[in-house]
C-alpha cells in the first residue's frame, strides 16, 4: 500500500471516530461548493460559462452560511435538519432575483434521512421535497420555468434520495451477515458448552457407580473383620485383604475415569480400556467375596458390544448389585443375565431380598437408580426398576447395539 493510501486509510478511521469533525469537514466543503456556484453565470458567453461575473449578496451570504452550518447537525437530527435547509432554499428562491446555489445543502440533508431512516419515511419525505424546490424553482426562479436548471434541482434532490436509500439498504446488509455471524459463533459455543456438560455427567455418573460399588465392599469387609477379630483372625485377615483389593481396585478405576479429564499431552494418561462385559465375572466375584450371592446367566454371543453400550451394562450391572449389597438385607441372593435380543442387549438383575421398612424402593428415589436412567436415557434405552411379587427388586435395562452416538458392531 502507498503512502497516500495508507494516509487515506488512516483519515477515514479517524472520522469514523470523530463523526462531529467529519460533518463540520462537509458542511465547510458544502459552502464552498455554493460560494463557487453562486459566482458563476448560469449561462456564460458563447465561448463558455463565465465566473465572477455575479457576486452573491450579504442575504445570499449569509442564507448559505445557515445552510451548510445546520449540515453539522445533520446526524442527529436528520428531519430537523432538512426541513432548515428546505426553508432557506425557500427564502432564497422567493427573495432574490439572482439565487445562490442553498439547494446544495438541502440535496446533503435529504441524503442523509434517506440513509438514517426507513424507506417508507424516505419516499414521503423525498417526494415531498423534490416537489416543493421544483415548484419554488419554477414559480419564483429568474429564468423560465421550463429551464434545465429546474429540472436539474429535480433531478438532484431525486437522486439524493436514491443513493441514501441504496446506502441505508447496504449498511442493513452488512449489519445482518455480522449479526448472524455472531449469532453462529454464539450457536457453537452453546453447542460445545453443552457437550462439555453432557461429557461431565457422563464422569459424574462413573465416578458415583465406582465409589459406591467399592466402598459399600470395602464397608462391607470391614464390619466382617471387626466382627470376628479376636475370635477368627484368619478370617479376619482374609475380610482385610479383600479391603485392601476393593480399594485397589477402587483406585485404579477412580485414576483412569478422571485421567479423562487430563489432557492429550498430559502425562500419565489412562492407556486401559474402560471396563465393560468381558470383565463382568470379575465384577460379580468382587461381590460374591462380600458375601453376596450372585449367578449369573449369559446368551449374548460372543460379538462385541459398542464402546458405550458396552460400559453402560457394566455399570448398570454394577450398581444394582451395590443397591442389593445396601439395601436387600444380609441373606440376599442375586441373579444377572445378560441376553442378546435381535439388535437390542438386555440386563436383567434380581434378589429376593427384603429391605427395612424405611427404604423406599420406589424408582428413581436414589442418586443411583436415577444414574442408571440417564445413562441409559442417553443411549436411547429404557430402563424399570420395581419390586417383584412376592418380595425382592428387579432392574432390567434394554440397550440398542446401535447407540445415539452412531457405533456399530
Amino acid at each position: 500500500m502507498t503512502s497516500t493510501g495508507t494516509l487515506l486509510v488512516r483519515l477515514r478511521g479517524w472520522f469514523r471516530g470523530h463523526p462531529l469533525a467529519f460533518d463540520a469537514s462537509l458542511a465547510f466543503g458544502v459552502l464552498l461548493c455554493m460560494i463557487a456556484g453562486s459566482l458563476t453565470g448560469p449561462h456564460g458567453e458563447p465561448g463558455g460559462p463565465t465566473f465572477g461575473r455575479q457576486v452573491p449578496g450579504a442575504t445570499s451570504v449569509l442564507i448559505m452560511v445557515a445552510g451548510a452550518v445546520a449540515l453539522v447537525l445533520r446526524r442527529r437530527f436528520p428531519l430537523r435538519v432538512l426541513a432548515f435547509t428546505v426553508a432557506v432554499t425557500l427564502v432564497e428562491l422567493i427573495g432574490d432575483s439572482r439565487p445562490a446555489p442553498v439547494t446544495m445543502s438541502a440535496v446533503v440533508a435529504l441524503f442523509t434521512v434517506a440513509a438514517r431512516t426507513d424507506r417508507p419515511t424516505t419516499w414521503r419525505v423525498g417526494l415531498l421535497t423534490m416537489a416543493v424546490l421544483t415548484v419554488a424553482a419554477m414559480a419564483f426562479g429568474p429564468t423560465h420555468w421550463y429551464v434545465q436548471e429546474n429540472l436539474g434541482v429535480f433531478a438532484w434532490t431525486g437522486m439524493a434520495a436514491a443513493a441514501g436509500d441504496a446506502v441505508r439498504s447496504r449498511r442493513a446488509f452488512v449489519d445482518a451477515i455480522r449479526e448472524r455471524a455472531e449469532r453462529a459463533e454464539r450457536t457453537r459455543e452453546e453447542e460445545a458448552g453443552r457437550r462439555v456438560a453432557e461429557e461431565r455427567l457422563r464422569i459424574a455418573r462413573d465416578l458415583h457407580d465406582v465409589v459406591a460399588h467399592h466402598i459399600a465392599l470395602v464397608n462391607v469387609q470391614a464390619g466382617v473383620a471387626a466382627h470376628v477379630m479376636d475370635r477368627r483372625p484368619d478370617q479376619a485377615k482374609e475380610a482385610l485383604a479383600h479391603v485392601r483389593e476393593a480399594s485397589r481396585s477402587a483406585l485404579d478405576e477412580l485414576r483412569a475415569t478422571v485421567g479423562l479429564l487430563r489432557q492429550s499431552g498430559d502425562p500419565e494418561a489412562p492407556t486401559e480400556p474402560a471396563p465393560g462385559l468381558a470383565v463382568l465375572d470379575g465384577l460379580l466375584d468382587s461381590f460374591r467375596k462380600a458375601g453376596l450371592p450372585v449367578a449369573l446367566a449369559r446368551a449374548d454371543g460372543d460379538a462385541p458390544l459398542p464402546a458405550t453400550v458396552d460400559l453402560a451394562a457394566y455399570r448398570i450391572v454394577q450398581e444394582a448389585l451395590t443397591n442389593v449389597r445396601k439395601h436387600a438385607g444380609p441373606a440376599a441372593e442375586a441373579e444377572v443375565s445378560v441376553v442378546r435380543v435381535g439388535r437390542t442387549v438386555e440386563i436383567t438383575v434380581l434378589d429376593n431380598g427384603t429391605p427395612p421398612a424405611d427404604h423406599d424402593p420406589a424408582p428413581g428415589g436414589g442418586h443411583g437408580l436415577l444414574g442408571m436412567r440417564e445413562r441409559v436415557g442417553a443411549l436411547g434405552g429404557t430402563l424399570t426398576a420395581a419390586p417383584r411379587y412376592g418380595g425382592g427388586f428387579r432392574v432390567q435395562a434394554i440397550l440398542p447395539v446401535t447407540s445415539r452416538t452412531g457405533e456399530d458392531t
